[in-house]
């Protein structure tokens, strides 16, 4: 649909990097497709694909975290989204610590939060929604900071097959 393209091109929302453990095994993968979706109770969606490890763990876990980026960390961003899990353990690459039920926070990520999995949701599509009830939240003190955008990790390659 064309016409739906250059609706979607015109919008420049925020790039997240979402992590989950599950049974020991860590994944990350930067996602595009996230908003909070309620405000009363306060709750978040983040869509995964299906092609993508990130997905198969956290379709067992309890809780994920979901991390913003400043628009200077591209490399961070290059490796849970320009690498798969399936071959290269990311969470060697940078420096993180367990959160909440053992979900990996990333330690440079100046914003995050961590959500209980409320409910899954198939997406008729290629992704697999993942509603979340925030818990733990850190945002810096100052309070803004310039965020990762689409346009700028646009130009990263998927570590995982995108047919």
């Amino acid at each position: 649909m064309i016409a739906f393209d250059r609706f979607t091109d015109a919008l420049d929302y925020p790039m997240y990097v979402v992590t989950a453990e599950a049974d020991g095994e860590r994944a990350g993968c930067l996602v595009g497709f996230g908003s909070q979706c309620s405000m009363r109770p306060v709750r978040f969606m983040v869509w995964l694909s299906e092609l993508n490890r990130t997905c198969r763990v956290a379709s067992r876990a309890g809780r994920l975290a979901v991390h913003l980026l400043r628009r200077d960390q591209e490399e961070l961003a290059h490796v849970f989204g320009g690498e798969t899990g399936d071959r290269t353990d990311k969470f060697a690459q940078v420096a993180w610590r367990a959160g909440p039920g053992g979900v990996p926070v990333l330690e440079e990520a100046p914003a995050w939060f961590t959500g209980r999995v409320v409910e899954r949701f198939p997406g008729h599509g290629d992704h697999v929604g993942f509603l979340l009830a925030p818990e733990e939240v850190h945002h810096p003190a100052d309070g803004d900071f310039p965020f990762l955008p689409l346009s700028a990790a646009i130009g990263i390659p998927p570590g995982h097959p995108v047919d």
